[in-house]
């Protein structure tokens, strides 16, 4: 956040996390769709709301925008990113937060709720959202005309509720990266939208025109003679 620079910076939903604090923009915003007050909000930022799909922003007008795991709980992702492509800026940069399908704490959501059928067990993640691969977005992203910067798994250590098991298993977040980043709980992705410009170019045989210079005839008047010579004559 702190490497991209700018002058307006808006982060799309998930108030309890401030994903602009280490970004220098002069401005910064945050975005809810819902009303409701986030409890224990620890920083300060002038919010608005809004429907994420018809932002209220004029085309080209951001230079940044950050999505903390909006596309998941958006109910139509599709027309999310065609804002986010819409008030962008050429060159501006958008960052989208999930979670991966194939990851651990996946699969312990998907253990859960078959648990839930059976009358027995919790959720470990919210039961609200969709989970949204990384070869997916990345496939919407180049639909839009969005060029992928850098992309990033993490949390590679598996779904657990205490502290003392999280440090157990801090060696895997070391080694996942390398041994087998698909199994990350979480991706980053950044993208920069492109603006293709257009140069009309001729036929290569149809050779240009050349001016050719030419003399041009200007018109003289004749001499008026005089009288000695008239009578002369």
């Amino acid at each position: 956040m702190a490497d991209i620079f700018g002058y307006h910076a808006l982060q799309l939903g998930f108030p309890e996390l401030d994903a602009l604090e280490a970004n220098r923009m002069p401005h910064r915003w945050l975005a809810t769709e819902d009303q409701s007050p986030v409890p224990g909000l620890a920083w300060a930022r002038l919010a608005l709301q809004c429907d994420f799909t018809a932002l209220p922003f004029a085309s080209n007008s951001l230079d940044l925008l950050v999505l903390p795991h909006t596309l998941e709980f958006s109910a139509d992702p599709h027309a999310t990113l065609r804002e986010v492509e819409r008030v962008l800026v050429p060159e501006g940069r958008v960052l989208v937060f999930g979670l991966n399908p194939t990851g651990l704490w996946a699969l312990r959501q998907w253990r859960a709720r078959l648990a839930q059928r059976v009358g027995w067990g919790s959720l470990f993640l919210p039961p609200e959202g969709e989970f949204i691969g990384a070869r997916r977005l990345q496939d919407w992203l180049r639909l839009l005309s969005f060029d992928l910067e850098h992309s990033e798994f993490g949390c590679f250590v598996p779904a657990v509720h205490t502290q003392a098991w999280v440090q157990r298993w801090q060696w895997l977040d070391r080694y996942g990266p390398r041994l087998w980043p698909v199994l990350g709980s979480a991706y980053c992705m950044v993208a920069v939208k492109r603006v293709r410009g257009i140069h009309l170019l001729g036929p290569a045989w149809k050779k240009p025109r050349q001016s050719v210079r030419q003399a041009i005839p200007v018109a003289r008047h004749a001499p008026k003679l005089g009288a000695d010579r008239i009578n002369k004559g």
